[in-house]
Formats: C-alpha cells, structure tokens, sequence
C-alpha cells in the first residue's frame, strides 16, 4: 500500500506533521479545517524528493514555542528540492531537481495566506541539470538557480503576476578539483544574494570556488563576472552553503568533503578567510547545510553519511570567529535545516528516515532539546517558514 499523508479532520485536534504514513487517505478531497491564529504561529513549507510517496510541496501550520503542527496542504510537483519565498511571501519558487536538461526547471506558485494554499503558475527549464538551490533578490523580481550537474547558474526574470520568465542567462563554468571522485568537474551547489544586493555568490563544489557577480539593475545582462572573479578555499574541501551573519559582516561556508565551516569578513563584495573549524569529525565527506540563531549568537552545520547530526558553535560578533559548544545527533541524513525566525526552534529534514525532527533552542547554551513533536513525510528535504496574515 503506497504511504500517504494524512488530512486533518477536528480543529482541536494538532496532528504532529501529516500523521501515519501508511494511511490511504486523499488529501485533495478532504476540506482544510481552519485554526485561529495565534501569535506564535507560522506557515512552514517543506520541499521533498518524489521519487517515493511523496507528491511535491507541503504546507503547514506551525506553532514556533511549542513545536506542534498541523499539516494544511499541498501541491504537486516534482522534486522540489529547494525552495524560497519572494520577499512579499506572495510567490514561492522551486526547483525540480532532476538529471535531464529537459526536465530540469525553476517553478513558481502563488502562495495564498488565507488558506494556505499553493497555486501553481508556470515553470521555466534551467538548461542545466539538477538544480539544487533557488534564490531571489529582495526586490523579488529576479530568480537564480544553482544547477549542481549542469555545473552551471541560470537567471530568471519574475513578471508581474509572479510568474517566470524564460531564462535570459545560463552561465557556465569548467575545471576540476583535488578529489578524484566528487570534483570531476563543476557543481554549483549554492547561489546568494549578498546583503547589500550588490553581489551574487556562488558556491562551486566542485572546483573549490565561490564565484563572484555583480548584478546589473540596467543593460543586457543581471549578473556579470565579479572582480576577482572568484575566491578559492582549500582544495578537496568542496564548498556547499554559504549564509550571511544577521550583522551582515562575516559570511560563512560549509564544505561538503572536508566537513569545515570557514568563516569569513565580508566587506563590500569582499571575502577574507579569518577561521576554519571542523564540523564533521569523522571524515564522512557528506556535510550538508549552515544556519545561524536570528540573535547572531549561534551557528548549526548539519553532516550525514556517519554520525548523521548538527554541530554547535558559539559566535564571537566581535570577530566572526566560532568556537565548538557541543553536537546533537539526528535523524538519517538531514540534508537540511531551518531555524524559526523567533530562535526558538530548529527543524531538520531527515530525508532517508521520512521525518522532519523539531528541537527547541537553548537561548543561552545553543544546545538542543528534541521537543517529540516529529512531522512524518517522506524524503523532506527543504524546510522554510511563512507568517500567518
């Protein structure tokens, strides 16, 4: 019997995620009950893989103090593997992450708050293959995907109902890097917007670069080749995520293969390596997303294959520099994580044991407690969150 999300039938009544997966219960014809807002509550949309049970994008609701949720909708599409909000929280855009140039594409959705639904508005092939990350200005009139196959970055325009617009730039890059096996040619892995707007990175896993653009408001092309052009980290680490801290001074980066946050002093679409620090400890190569506390105090990097967990690391604001508070295990593979916009809680998607975990956040330690309030979904692998108007 194929898995299937469960619907909600009572308003008092709040399910943790979408109940058992092995009941055979059709969502799309089952009316959403309404729960009354609260200040604590948010929307939380989850991406997944869907290749199993799962059918493309979730919406939930979410209760940011306790944990609890209730699931709210859905919407198909294919491996939504990414996703994120325009800056209105009107739109939603997604990856399909898939192999093929034909079928690889960025997709956009209406996003309506007042029942939660996703509506589905156009899609626009990348050109490159397996797009892994999807990005948007804070204008939210301009999309970027990172193709991790495709090696390669594609821009989009947005048009006025939201929608994409076919893609005006695919840029392209070549090389290789020290590991043999995982660095046979470019993967780009991660495209962000830096806080000034001025600059997009991009993440290169496998050529252990970030490379740098400018992005043009006016002429032919948004993104154009950055000076330098890119800045190189230690061969064979392989950079995956990069975020920026809340003070918008430093940046940091997870590498895949060498397990390594580094830290850098970001300064006009300039990065300076300043630390790097072991967040895998057990060489399992497989280290996965970066996140930090809205406080700007704290720092999560998630590591899989062995030892599946997060690292803890305390911020030093003054320099950037991190120091090991501790490492909490989770569960299979959490490919990636979110922290609530309030700090109170953090969600990790465990794709390869169908769960979303929830832990709250210790404001003074960093440390983190397993709230029990699990979400079961199959193969989740992108959580963002929503406020409830």
């Amino acid at each position: 019997m194929l898995k299937k999300v469960v619907a909600v039938f009572s308003s008092v009544f709040l399910i943790m995620g979408c109940g058992n997966k092995n009941a055979n219960n059709n969502t799309e014809n089952q009316s959403m009950d309404q729960v009354e807002k609260s200040d604590t509550e948010m929307y939380m949309l989850v991406g997944t893989y869907t290749s199993g049970e799962s059918k493309g994008i979730y919406v939930y609701k979410l209760d940011t103090v306790t944990g609890t949720s209730k699931y709210i909708s859905e919407v198909k599409v294919d491996n939504p593997s990414y996703l994120v909000l325009d800056p209105s929280e009107k739109f939603v855009y997604s990856v399909t992450e898939d192999d093929g140039v034909e079928t690889s594409a960025a997709n956009a959705f209406s996003f309506d708050k007042q029942d939660g639904k996703l509506t589905f508005i156009n899609k626009q092939l990348t050109g490159g293959g397996a797009p892994c990350y999807i990005n948007i200005d804070s204008e939210g009139k301009h999309v970027v995907t990172a193709n991790y196959s495709g090696g390669s970055l594609t821009y989009f325009s947005v048009n006025e109902k939201g929608g994409l617009e076919t893609a005006s730039q695919v840029i392209s890059f070549a090389g290789k890097g020290a590991d043999t096996e995982r660095q046979k040619q470019s993967h780009i892995h991660c495209v962000q917007f830096t806080p000034d707007g001025k600059f997009l990175f991009a993440n290169d896993l496998g050529t252990d670069k970030i490379h740098k653009f400018n992005v043009n408001e006016s002429g032919d092309n948004f993104l154009s080749v950055g000076n330098p052009a890119a800045f190189t980290v230690k061969g064979g680490s392989g950079p995956r995520h990069l975020k920026f801290h809340p003070n918008n001074k430093f940046a940091y980066v997870i590498t895949e293969l060498s397990g390594d946050v580094i830290a850098f002093d970001y300064n006009d679409g300039n990065l300076k390596e300043i630390q790097t620090i072991k967040a895998d400890t057990v060489n399992a190569k497989g280290s996965g997303d970066i996140g930090i506390t809205p406080n700007g105090k704290f720092l999560y990097a998630s590591n899989r294959l062995k030892n599946d967990g997060l690292a803890i690391f305390s911020i030093n604001e003054a320099d950037g520099k991190l120091t090991k508070v501790g490492y909490r295990t989770t569960g299979v593979h959490p490919r990636n994580f979110a922290i609530t916009p309030n700090g109170k809680l953090l969600l990790v998607a465990c794709r390869d044991n169908d769960v979303i975990q929830v832990f709250k956040i210790d404001e003074n330690t960093g440390l983190l407690e397993d709230t029990g309030h699990d979400i079961k979904l199959d193969m989740p692998v992108c959580v963002k969150f929503a406020s409830i108007e």
